[in-house]
């Protein structure tokens, strides 16, 4: 398998936000957001703002600016071999420019410049570009590949809002628990190995360094403290935050390091430095492949995760080229280069036809009873996304300065 090239942060302070809560979208049967709606759309209260729809493509405009993580753009610069633009742009006519961002909050904060026609974006980010009106909402109908696409990451709360989808699905993946097989005995089911039984392994413990990272302790106790009332691991009122933080504060004890660098992850576990923690299946795959005794899996309670999803510029001056990237990077060939290349499941199931041997497997891709364990990232806000309306909940600022608190 190729190597990823980018290390996923997702830190820094979160924008302001006058949003309701968002809830489930019922969304087609089919799961798609096509047809002609260019009006403002409603999701549990949420309500997005008036931008027009896309009805038919014409003639490609010759340019595109792209925003996106490393890895998803990759034209052959970082490795020969590794190119879906330059097929894209003799194809279309449309000559690409590549802008890549290191954190939800910058891909934000630069797509309300007006200077890029479509961003990839995390569901931590989705929700506040539509919130925004920084992104306009897809018509799927004119998206030929959109068809293939698995039908359980269409039409869903990130990318989404009240049936209409707001962008094209790219890839997904779980945030896993990885051991080191020689030294954690017996092997671990659940994420009580990082949290209540940390203490075994003191000093060896792992953890992403993020204020998402909050999520994953909510979801421990949305599952072992039920009296919480804990029902998305997003949604955290003061007293669910305040019950996450101080089951950190006593994981921060045993934390020999928190990781956000992939590659320095896989030295820690190579070198026993760490023994157990929260991982991705890129970096399994990795250090496996160079000798650390490691195995990851999805713990009983599930994890959190990511989908993201291509979205394109409300503001844009290149719609066709727009469109004609979002069809190309969701067509199987190219999302099949991507997905190895960056590691994570394919959204195109045709794409797993083009992928090395054993490649979906390993990331699940398809298996749709496994992503429903996944608790995608999304930006908490002050409006509960769990629907309650009889409390406030904390903000992604709320968990920033938490997360400082919790290191100390």
């Amino acid at each position: 398998m190729r190597r990823t090239t980018m290390a996923r942060v997702a830190t820094g302070a979160v924008l302001a936000l006058a949003l309701v809560g968002c809830g489930t979208s019922s969304g087609d049967d089919d799961g798609g957001g096509g047809g002609g709606n260019t009006g403002s759309e409603e999701q549990g209260g949420f309500t997005a703002p008036d931008i027009p729809m896309a009805e038919s493509l014409g003639d490609n405009e010759g340019s595109l600016s792209v925003l996106a993580w490393p890895g998803y753009a990759e034209d052959g610069s970082t490795d020969k071999s590794v190119d879906w633009v330059t097929p894209f742009e003799k194809e279309t006519g449309c000559q690409v420019e590549v802008k890549y961002f290191g954190t939800s909050d910058e891909a934000v904060s630069l797509m309300k410049s007006g200077q890029y026609d479509v961003v990839s974006a995390s569901g931590d980010a989705s929700l506040r570009l539509i919130a925004g009106g920084d992104v306009a909402p897809v018509n799927t109908d004119l998206i030929d590949n959109y068809a293939d696409v698995w039908p359980f990451l269409k039409d869903r709360d990130w990318n989404s809002v009240g049936g209409q989808m707001y962008g094209v699905p790219h890839g997904y993946g779980a945030n896993l628990l990885m051991y080191n097989t020689d030294v954690v005995d017996p092997a671990p089911t659940s994420w009580s190995a990082v949290f209540d039984d940390a203490g075994t392994y003191s000093g060896k413990v792992t953890a992403y360094d993020s204020p998402i990272y909050i999520a994953d302790a909510a979801l421990y106790l949305m599952n072992t403290q039920p009296d919480l009332g804990i029902k998305d691991p997003y949604a955290l009122d003061a007293d669910q935050l305040a019950a996450a933080v101080d089951l950190l504060k006593a994981q921060r004890d045993n934390v020999g390091e928190y990781w956000s660098d992939y590659l320095k992850e896989t030295q820690a576990f190579k070198t026993g430095d760490s023994v157990v923690g929260t991982t991705w299946q890129v970096i399994a795959n990795l250090a496996q492949s160079e000798g650390a005794k490691v195995e990851a899996f999805l713990p009983d309670e599930g994890s959190t995760g990511w989908s993201d999803t291509w979205m394109v510029s409300s503001k844009t001056e290149h719609p066709n080229c727009a469109y004609a990237w979002m069809n190309h990077i969701i067509s199987p060939e190219a999302n099949a280069a991507v997905a190895e290349w960056f590691g994570e499941a394919p959204a195109n199931e045709k794409a797993c036809d083009l992928t090395s041997k054993g490649f979906c497997e390993s990331y699940h891709a398809g298996d749709e009873a496994y992503a429903e364990k996944i608790h995608y990232w999304t930006t908490p806000i002050e409006q509960c996304l769990d629907g309650r309306t009889d409390v406030t909940c904390t903000t992604y600022q709320d968990w920033t300065q938490a997360w400082t608190e919790i290191k100390g």
